[in-house]
């Protein structure tokens, strides 16, 4: 694992000032990122920018998110501590560090089994007990494990998938992109068995949530 200097301390310090700036005031939120070296995420020839408020390239066609983004998403998820949280997507694996550094049980599912590999690797060497990893169809979630408390979805869905819906607690939260190209956020709070309340949030883009699993080449 690289070294996490002052430098990078510093750097992500900046980082968590200018997303507060555009409007991310958990406090939660804002401390985990502040705690989490996204440079460990990422490739080494990108390492250099990894407390810009960007998107970057982590093999396999995917992206690590924007920390913008990342904090937008847990904010919207009110995390409470030890609340089980699903995620679909696990990409580099910093979205569930985030939401493991505010208290959550995690677990997360990569259809990429070269990143699901990798994430699982790095999140153990980083000490992270409350996360579980998972190589699956993100589509179908995790039945076995269900209910959760809260649901994230890190990649653009073509429509609602309704299997994850049903792994959802009574009182639960999902945050979702939903669109083609671009997507629209979703904030669907789950009133009853057969009841949501889906609260449309801003525009943003990500890659598409596909369907079954991709084996490492």
């Amino acid at each position: 694992m690289p070294s996490d200097t002052y430098r990078h301390k510093g750097m992500r310090k900046r980082l968590v000032d200018g997303i507060a700036k555009k409007g991310i005031k958990d406090k939660a939120v804002l401390e985990a990122i502040m705690r989490v070296p996204r440079h460990f995420f990422m490739e080494l020839a990108f390492q250099d920018w990894a407390y810009v408020d960007k998107p970057f390239p982590i093999g396999e066609e995917q992206t690590i998110s924007q920390p913008f983004t990342v904090a937008y998403q847990s904010a919207a998820l009110e995390i409470k501590p030890r609340e089980h949280v699903l995620e679909i997507g696990t990409g580099s694996g910093y979205q569930a560090a985030i939401l493991a550094e505010m208290g959550a049980r995690v677990f997360t599912v990569e259809r990429q089994e070269a990143l699901y590999l990798k994430a699982s690797k790095l999140l153990e060497e980083m000490g992270y007990t409350n996360i579980r990893t998972f190589w699956r169809d993100g589509w179908k979630g995790l039945p076995e494990y269900a209910p959760f408390d809260k649901i994230i979805v890190t990649a653009g869905a073509a429509e609602l998938p309704k299997q994850l819906l049903e792994q959802l607690k009574v009182g639960g939260i999902m945050i979702i992109p939903i669109g083609i190209e671009n997507q629209k956020m979703h904030r669907i709070l789950k009133v009853s068995e057969s009841k949501y309340k889906d609260e449309l949030l801003d525009d943003f883009r990500f890659v598409p949530m596909l369907k079954g699993r991709n084996p490492k080449s």
